[in-house]
């Protein structure tokens, strides 16, 4: 009798420890296979909050079979309390280990509410964009200029919220002065500015900050990519250019960014003004003589005077020869390296061709017949307006 209440005992307990394993075995194929999301989605986790809120969050959503089996992998990996406060991109398919190792390996958020801050070269503005996990796509809430219009409300939400997002985005070709008035009449930074950075020493870029960064600190991260993108570009440069220093390289690259707005014409605009240095020809470009007039400071707004042209400043390139003293604005990457790589042509000359970019040639008969036909885009212009 008691060798089978035994026997019978013994093959219970195998039956229950195989059961066990199986649901083990469940379980670790639950929480480490694809997820049951469809579409992607933005989840939020406040601080303060904890793994039962999250799983539970999740459930809704969704993107997980089990809140408990995802608890347990929190629990079993030991990360329970590593939860980050944030807003966490959850791909579709997902699994809850996934999951987990998002919510808790930190560092920047990857989707929610961002706010941008671009300093361009004719305004500043301040725009409010929430990606749409769906489309993977921002969407505007807002947009304004914080110079010329009071922040709207959603701003002001946005602010409050600890997981919004901070990115600086200087255009190609703003200048020091520029920047630094578009980094004062941003509210989210600290601290003052006690001069302004040299011409050109800033690196057009987007920069990630915190509310609360110091305006200085700022600027010193602008002027260190700067620092290193002519360091790196120099050494880099083609060999038997008139350029004889980083300088003056800086100071051909910023001519480049104000002439053209197309990249694929950088190089090209670049082999004219080396050739123009080559042949001891003055470079006769409007935005040098423009910047002689304001400095860096603001937008001229008008055209140029003949009077200005002819007017001798250090900037004027129509009465100067060679490079102006300073750069003019603070090139992009790509400007800078067309200035050390320009294309292998023999052009003198460029106008603009009425489509945003330019006519390019090798002779003063060429010259004249392109700018005749810009003659021509800009009459046709103007009497359509009328």
């Amino acid at each position: 009798m008691w060798k089978s209440v035994a026997s019978n005992a013994l093959t219970f307990l195998v039956v229950v420890l195989f059961l066990l394993g199986g649901v083990i075995l469940w379980g670790q194929s639950q929480y480490t296979s694809d997820g049951p999301l469809a579409e992607a989605i933005c989840l939020r986790v406040e601080r303060g909050s904890n793994m039962m809120q999250v799983s539970r969050d999740l459930e809704r959503e969704g993107a997980i079979t089990s809140g408990a089996i995802f608890r347990l992998g929190a629990d079993y990996t030991e990360r329970t309390d590593d939860l980050k406060a944030g807003s966490f991109l959850v791909a579709p398919g997902a699994s809850m280990a996934q999951i987990l190792d998002q919510v808790t390996r930190g560092g920047a958020s990857t989707c929610g509410t961002e706010i941008v801050y671009r300093i361009g070269v004719t305004r500043t503005s301040v725009q409010v964009r929430e990606l749409d996990p769906a489309r993977n796509a921002y969407v505007e809430r807002a947009s304004f200029n914080p110079a010329e219009e009071a922040a709207p409300e959603v701003y002001g939400q946005m602010k409050t919220r600890g997981d919004t997002r901070y990115r600086i985005a200087l255009a190609e070709g703003v200048t020091s002065w520029q920047i630094v008035e578009g980094l004062k009449a941003m509210d989210i930074l600290t601290g003052t500015v006690e001069a302004v950075p040299a011409e050109g020493m800033l690196a057009p870029d987007s920069y990630e900050v915190r509310n609360g960064t110091a305006r200085a600190e700022v600027l010193a991260r602008m002027a260190e990519q700067q620092r290193l993108r002519i360091a790196a570009t120099w050494e880099n440069r083609t060999p038997g250019l008139p350029l004889a220093s980083p300088e003056e390289m800086l100071i051909l690259a910023s001519i480049i960014e104000k002439e053209t707005g197309v990249p694929e014409e950088r190089r090209q605009v670049a082999s004219v003004f080396v050739n123009r240095l080559n042949r001891g020809m003055r470079l006769q470009t409007d935005p040098t003589v423009i910047y002689g007039i304001t400095r860096g400071e603001g937008v001229l707004g008008r055209g140029l005077r003949q009077s200005e042209l002819r007017a001798e400043t250090p900037w004027n390139t129509y009465v100067i020869n060679g490079l102006p003293p300073t750069p003019i604005a603070n090139p992009g990457l790509a400007s800078l390296r067309a200035a050390v790589d320009p294309d292998g042509s023999d052009y003198i000359f460029f106008v603009a061709d009425g489509t945003g970019g330019h006519a390019f040639a090798e002779t003063l008969d060429q010259h004249n017949r392109n700018v005749a036909r810009w003659r021509a885009i800009e009459a046709e212009r103007a009497n359509s307006n009328d």
